[in-house]
C-alpha cells in the first residue's frame, strides 16, 4: 500500500476505541475485530501487502505459533489509544492497553508495509520486540527482528502523494482493492489448476495412443504361434547355436526365422514365442478395457477442466482442488477415484468403471450413494455414519456427479440412497431401492 492509502486507513480506523479479537486466517492475512462487531484485514503478503474489507473470510486453518499467541493475549479486549502511520514510513500502528492484573499493559501492533521486508511485528511500550510474524537475522538483513531486542528504526523517506491517488470512500476503496487482487488472483489460479489438468489429460492421451491396434497385435500374436509351430516341428534339422534357419512352412513354402537371441536353444526359442503369442492375446483381451478406462479419465479431467474454467472464487477452486501440502507424506492414490472434501464430508467419485466398481466395493452399508438416474454415469459416495445429512451436502454430491460425467448441458435428476440399499448385479451396474432424488442443471 502507498502511505497515502495507510493514512485514510488510519483515519478511517480512528472511529473505534477497542480490539474485540485479533487473529490469522490465513498464512500471511490478519483479521482485526473492533467494537460494533466491524473487522478490517491485513494481508502482510510481501511485495503485495494490502488493506482490505469483506463480509466474510473462511479461515484456511487455526494458526498457533508464538506469534499468533502473543498476538491474541496482547491485543484480545484491548483498547485503543491511537491508530497513526509513522512518519516518513509505510507503517500503520496500533497503539493498545489492557488490564493484567493488577497493573496496566501497553503494547504496539506495528504493520510495516515495506515491500519485501513486510512484517507484522508486536512491541512493549519499550519498543522491545514480543513477537514478530517473520523474524531476521542480522546476517541477512541490516535491520534485525529478533525476540527480546529493541526493534530499530526505519530512515525516514520524502513520499509524494499524486492527485490520480485520491480516495474519496476509503470503505469502498477497501471492498474493491480485495475484488481486484481476487480477481488476478482467481485468474492466475485457473490458469495453473488447468495447465496440471492438461498435463494429466495429455498423458492420459499419450498412453492410449500407445496401446497398439486390435489388427496390430492379432497379426503379432498368430505370427507368434505360427513360429513356434513351425520351430517345434523342425527341430531335428536346426543346428542347436542357429541364429538364423531357413526352413519350409506347413504349405511348403520356403521362409527364414529369426531365432530370440536370449535363448540358447530352438526348443527355448520355440516356448518363448509361444509364451509371447500367450502375451500378445492377452493384450488382445484387455486392450479394449484399457482404452474405455483411459477415454473414461480423458473424459473426466475434461469435466473438471471445465469446472475449474467456470469457479469463481478461490475457495470454490481449492474446494475442488484443494492445495498440496509440501511436507506430506504421500499417500497410495487409487487413480480411478477423486475425493473431495466438502464441510468435513470426504465425498468419493469414480473416475470409470473400474473407480465405480471399487466404490461400491469399500463403502460402508450407511455411506451415501448416487448415480444419475438412468444415464451411465460417475458413482459417487458421500462418506458418513448419520441418518441423515445436510441438503447442502447432498446437492453438492449431485452436481460431482453430473458435472464430472460426460454430458451436454441440460438438467438431469441424480437419485441417492444409503449404499445398503444398492445391490449389484455386474460390475458397476446396480439394482436399488428406497431412493430420493436430487435436480441438477449442467451449464
Amino acid at each position: 500500500m502507498t502511505r497515502y492509502q495507510l493514512i485514510k486507513v488510519a483515519k478511517f480506523l480512528q472511529k473505534y476505541k477497542k480490539i474485540n479479537t485479533i487473529y490469522r486466517v490465513d498464512d500471511t492475512i490478519i483479521k482485526v475485530e473492533f467494537d460494533k462487531n466491524e473487522s478490517i484485514f491485513f494481508d502482510m503478503k510481501k511485495g503485495d501487502s494490502f488493506a482490505f474489507l469483506k463480509d466474510d473470510y473462511k479461515v484456511v486453518k487455526y494458526y498457533m505459533a508464538p506469534f499468533d499467541i502473543v498476538l491474541k493475549k496482547r491485543f484480545t479486549n484491548a483498547l485503543i489509544e491511537k491508530i497513526e502511520v509513522e512518519d516518513g514510513n509505510r507503517i500503520l500502528k496500533f497503539f493498545t492497553k489492557k488490564r493484567s492484573g493488577y497493573k496496566e499493559q501497553k503494547t504496539i501492533l506495528q504493520l510495516e508495509f515495506t515491500g519485501r521486508n513486510t512484517n507484522a511485528i508486536i512491541l512493549d511500550s519499550n519498543e522491545i520486540i514480543l513477537e514478530a510474524l517473520r523474524h531476521i537475522d542480522i546476517s541477512t538483513s541490516i535491520r534485525e527482528v529478533k525476540v527480546g531486542i529493541k526493534l530499530s528504526k526505519i530512515p525516514p523517506r520524502n513520499f509524494t502523494s499524486s492527485k490520480k491517488e485520491e480516495i474519496e470512500d476509503i470503505e469502498e476503496f477497501l471492498k474493491e482493492e480485495y475484488k481486484k487482487r481476487e480477481n488476478i488472483r482467481l485468474k492466475l489460479a485457473k490458469t495453473q489448476k488447468i495447465k496440471n489438468i492438461q498435463k494429466k489429460i495429455d498423458r492420459f492421451k499419450s498412453l492410449l495412443s500407445s496401446i497398439p491396434s486390435k489388427e496390430t497385435l492379432e497379426k503379432k500374436m498368430r505370427e507368434s504361434y505360427h513360429y513356434a509351430d513351425i520351430i517345434l516341428a523342425n527341430l531335428h534339422n536346426i543346428n542347436v547355436y542357429s541364429k538364423q534357419i531357413r526352413v519350409k512352412d506347413f504349405e511348403q513354402n520356403e521362409i527364414t526365422i529369426n531365432l530370440p537371441t536370449q535363448v540358447k536353444s530352438p526348443s527355448l526359442a520355440s516356448k518363448l514365442l509361444y509364451n509371447r503369442a500367450k502375451k500378445y492375446k492377452q493384450k488382445l483381451l484387455h486392450s479394449d478395457i484399457e482404452r474405455k478406462n483411459l477415454k473414461s479419465k480423458i473424459d473426466f479431467y475434461e469435466n473438471m477442466k471445465n469446472i475449474i474454467s467456470k469457479c469463481n472464487s478461490l475457495d470454490e477452486i481449492n474446494l475442488y482442488m484443494p492445495k498440496g501440502k509440501k511436507n506430506e507424506k504421500k499417500k497410495k492414490i487409487d487413480s480411478n477415484i477423486e475425493s473431495f472434501f466438502y464441510q468435513n464430508y470426504k465425498i468419493e467419485v469414480g473416475k470409470n468403471e473400474k473407480g465405480n466398481i471399487t466404490l461400491l466395493k469399500k463403502a460402508k452399508a450407511s455411506d451415501i450413494w448416487m448415480h444419475i438416474k438412468d444415464i451411465p454415469s460417475s458413482h459417487v459416495i458421500i462418506h458418513t455414519t448419520k441418518k441423515s445429512i445436510e441438503e447442502d451436502i447432498l446437492r453438492f454430491g449431485a452436481k460431482l456427479c453430473v458435472n464430472l460425467t460426460k454430458l451436454n448441458a441440460g438438467n438431469y435428476l441424480v437419485d441417492y440412497t444409503q449404499r445398503r440399499n444398492v445391490k449389484v448385479k455386474e460390475g458397476a451396474n446396480v439394482n436399488y431401492i428406497n431412493y430420493k432424488t436430487i435436480g441438477v442443471t449442467k451449464e
